[in-house]
């Protein structure tokens, strides 16, 4: 059984790499439209290239912490999360990834609706929905506060696995 783990950390490892990997190329992407954009002039066309790098920058940031938030949580600290502790600081990891990639998503779309007021309604959509996972995020740690209560030895487990960081 213990093999199985094994297995299952150098598969959260590889996957942990790919998502590196595919945050290192949406950078180099997202570094040629800007380039690119810089070589055209200073025109409303250089500025919409500009707003598309910084998405793509916002999806490699977001690859980038899915990586680290897996290699930290599944290969180093080998935490199989059980407790509600690990369940609040993994999922509040990635929740914060989310959020920030899809507020920057809908700024990048309200620039985009200027030009086109048709995708306005796609910039309320993005905009509603950070703020829907926001408050669902809330409600979520605050039950979630509770049920930590109730195990205090998991809290300090978690914090005796945060040393292996150091």
């Amino acid at each position: 059984m213990r093999w199985l783990l094994r297995l299952f950390s150098g598969i959260h490892a590889f996957m942990a790499l790919l998502f590196a990997c595919a945050a290192l190329m949406l950078i180099a992407v997202s570094a040629r439209i800007g380039w690119s954009a810089l070589a055209e002039g200073f025109d409303r066309a250089a500025a919409e290239s500009i707003i598309e790098a910084v998405g793509l920058l916002a999806a490699a940031v977001v690859a980038l912490q899915v990586a680290q938030t897996i290699m930290e949580e599944e290969v180093v600290r080998d935490a199989h999360i059980s407790a509600p502790t690990r369940v609040r600081r993994f999922l509040s990891r990635f929740m914060v990834v989310i959020v920030v990639a899809l507020a920057v998503e809908g700024l990048v779309a309200t620039f985009r609706a200027h030009g086109d007021p048709a995708q306005l309604l796609y910039a309320a959509g993005m905009v509603c929905s950070v703020a829907l996972l926001l408050a669902g995020w809330g409600v979520f740690i605050h039950l979630n506060r509770s049920a930590e209560e109730l195990e205090p030895e998991a809290m300090a487990d978690a914090k005796r696995e945060d040393r292996k960081l150091e």
